[in-house]
Parts: C-alpha cells; structure tokens; sequence
C-alpha cells in the first residue's frame, strides 16, 4: 500500500501517523508539504492529528486552503482513500470535502486520556478489521473535537450510514456521540481520536492496528 501524510507547519503528530504506517504496511509514507501542488499516486493520504498553522483562527481553517489541499481533493475524486485524524479532521471540515464542524469542547477544556468507542461499522475501508459492534479504547488529544451538524446533514449523516464511531462516554459534547464519520462515497473519513497513538507499544490495547490493518486490507 502507498502511503503519503501531509506535513503542516506546526504539526506534531505527522511522525506519528508516520510510524504507525510504517509499522503496518512496512514501507515509508511519502511525507509531503502543504505548500507542495502535487501528488503522486498513492492508495491512502492522511491528514494527522495534532495541530496546524492557523489554529488560532478556526482549527485547520487556514490550513484547509493549502495548496495540496487540492491534490488531495483530486485523489478523493478518483476514489483514493483520505484519513483525516484530530485537526485532519477539522480540515476535512473546514475544506467541505465532509460535512459538519468542530467546535470547543462543552467542558471548554483541553482533553487528553483514552475513551472507548463504538464501532458502528465494519464494512468500510477503515473498519473492516474489527468485530461487530465492538468497543474499542483509543485516545483522544483536543481542545475542539465537539462535532455539530445541522438538523437536516445529521439526519441524513444518521439515514446514510456515515457515523463510523461514536463515543461511549462523551467526553466533548458531540452531537449523537459522533467520534468519526465518512463520506457518501466511503472513502474520507474524519475521526477526533487518534488510532496512530494506540498501536499497543505504549501499554495500550493496540487497538490503533486494526483500522491501519483495515485500510491495508482494502487497498489489497
């Protein structure tokens, strides 16, 4: 599987998606700059988690208008796989290639320690290594991680069978629990949790593997 993760200033968890591929598929990933205007082809490109230039704004509001944004909305369109993890989420968002976004926290705190998640679905290419309706532990790192749709995209998010993982104990204040969604397509997802961060070498359950196994399973 060909890997690539964007690299944008400030980010501090791109090494970490880094490693987690590495560790799954057994090659690099391509780590490529936001200011770069191509791509080559690769099956999955990962947004990761942490933070982006411009947070101070609106959590990845200015780095959704990066150059490689449109690279990557290409790849999308052709039916390549996109993970957006924490602040690749709110990049997803913010650039309308998922709907919905991400607010402060309810607690209007920073939060940081594992939850456990629902596995709503394991047909999809992120999924598809785990049991049904399986709860899995995986950690979250967020300030703005409080997912909100409007009425009518949640109701159709709910009737379409977006929602990929919702919270078990809500720690933001997400609308429905929703922890990460995917596109009408299936092949963008957007989580706030970070599976790079549970590969089971820090005493955790390693259920981080499993969605990295899923998206080297699809791919084939």
């Amino acid at each position: 599987m060909r890997t690539a993760v964007i690299v944008f200033p400030g980010s501090n968890c791109d090494r970490d998606a880094a490693h987690a591929l590495t560790m799954v598929t057994g090659k690099q990933p391509a780590m490529i700059w936001h200011r770069a205007t191509e791509m080559s082809a690769v099956d999955l490109v990962v947004l990761p988690g942490g933070f982006a230039y411009g947070d101070y704004l609106r959590p990845g509001a200015m780095a959704a208008r990066s150059p490689i944004l449109r690279a990557v909305r290409e790849h999308a369109q052709k039916g390549g796989l996109v993970a957006g993890i924490c602040n690749g989420f709110q990049v997803l968002t913010e650039s309308k290639m998922l709907p919905g976004v991400l607010m402060r926290n309810a607690g209007l705190k920073f939060i940081c320690k594992p939850v456990e998640l629902e596995v709503v679905r394991t047909d999809t290419p992120f999924t598809n290594k785990y049991d049904e309706a399986v709860r899995i532990q995986i950690p979250v790192a967020h300030h703005d991680g409080n997912y909100f749709a409007q009425a009518d995209e949640l109701e159709r998010l709910e009737g379409q069978g977006q929602v990929v993982f919702r919270y078990c104990d809500n720690p933001n204040g997400s609308i429905n629990d929703i922890a990460g969604i995917i596109n009408e397509s299936g092949n963008i997802l957007g989580m706030m949790p970070h599976p790079e961060r549970a590969m089971g070498q820090n005493g955790d359950q390693g259920d981080g593997q499993l969605f990295f196994k899923s998206l080297l399973d699809a791919v084939g």
